[in-house]
């Protein structure tokens, strides 16, 4: 059997009817960079979160950098985040002028590992970026704890995050700001690059406003250099339909890792992603671990079962990021999963046979016998 890793055309075609007319009410309004879709979206997705606002930007990276800028963040100062993530957290650190200063992560949640940070502190910190990997949040109690004995905001790093929850309360509700990316594959994704953040802070909402729209308070009027990162009315029409759909489909996605730990739960070869006992994973992404990765992901395509890496380098280690001088082994906990990463087919629509024949083949690859059909 053939199972891809994400199948958006499952996800989209029950839903085409709804996304053409919301695609076809914003050409009629001619209404296509920000605007009243991208408003209604932004009230929606705040209520959704249970945020005060919610403002909709380009893309993922946008939320996360106009958010460290609106906090003041910029050259000589140090951010700390997480090494086990995707690119862009460290990028729009950089952007700012800003050093990442990473943290190891937890061995069982894969998020920044709490008990480390305080030492990472120095007089240039001045945010903590804490990421929820994979679809779970970060522990984030103890990471707020020490941000308020230091006097460090906290931007949360929700962009694979969508709806996932932390002792009751959702991602990006939890420190000062929730940083989202809507690209296609996300849980909630747009159908192009789209963004968005979350905030209870009016002021700091105010002042993403004004930077993601050219430096703009007023048409023409601008009180500082900022950048185009508005959203496009057609991605806010088009998540204002998916939105009404994101917890059921979140509800699969849980109910499939539960199959696939059902299945793999005691197969000694891998080790299955663990939910922490805080919060409710959303699995946008469901991360094994097993030994030899890379001949075991060929194993499994060649059965036709899609698998991927997130991420095969983390970011410390990057050629980008050489001249921070880290070496192999400064953070060996995201350096061990970085090498043993590897994500299974995950998406709302997998079938339980899909499931089936995906912890099937990865058992025969594992364990280097041959499937019954090549016996015969």
């Amino acid at each position: 059997m053939k199972v891809p890793f994400l199948d958006l055309k499952a996800h989209h075609d029950p839903l085409r009817e709804q996304i053409d007319a919301a695609i076809r009410d914003v050409i009629d309004a001619n209404a296509f960079a920000g605007g009243p879709f991208v408003a209604a979206f932004e009230k929606e997705y705040a209520a959704y979160c249970g945020s005060a606002q919610s403002i909709g930007v380009g893309n993922g990276t946008d939320a996360i950098w106009l958010v460290l800028l609106a906090l003041g963040v910029g050259p000589g100062d140090e951010v700390i985040t997480s090494p086990s993530t995707f690119m862009a957290t460290a990028e729009a650190i950089s952007y700012c002028g800003a050093i990442p200063k990473f943290v190891d992560i937890d061995e069982t949640t894969y998020n920044l590992d709490p008990a480390q940070i305080e030492a990472a502190i120095t007089p240039k910190t001045k945010a903590i970026v804490p990421v929820h990997l994979f679809g779970q949040c970060a522990d984030m109690d103890p990471i707020l704890e020490i941000a308020r004995q230091h006097g460090l905001p906290v931007v949360e790093d929700a962009c694979q995050a969508h709806g996932a929850l932390y002792k009751g309360r959702k991602a990006g509700t939890l420190g000062v700001a929730g940083c989202f990316s809507f690209y296609p594959g996300k849980n909630l994704g747009a159908f192009g690059e789209a963004g968005g953040i979350t905030t209870s802070d009016a002021a700091l909402a105010d002042k993403i406003r004004v930077l993601r729209d050219h430096g703009q308070h007023r048409k023409y009027y601008h009180s500082q250099i900022g950048w185009n990162a508005r959203m496009d009315g057609i991605q806010g029409a088009v998540l204002s339909v998916k939105l009404k759909h994101l917890d059921v489909s979140n509800v699969k996605r849980h109910a499939h890792a539960l199959l696939y730990e059902q299945l793999l739960g005691e197969t000694e070869e891998v080790i299955t992603p663990d939910e922490a006992s805080y919060g409710r994973h959303i699995f946008h992404v469901y991360a094994t671990r097993v030994q030899n990765r890379n001949q075991i992901l060929q194993a499994m395509a060649d059965k036709g079962i899609s698998c991927a890496i997130h991420y095969p380098i983390p970011v410390h280690l990057q050629e980008a990021y050489s001249f921070l001088g880290y070496q192999k082994g400064a953070f060996p906990v995201a350096e061990t999963c970085a090498e043993e990463f590897l994500s299974l087919p995950m998406f709302p629509e997998l079938s339980t046979a899909q499931i089936h024949a995906v912890a099937a083949e990865l058992k025969m690859c594992l364990s280097g016998r041959k499937p019954m059909a090549a016996l015969k």
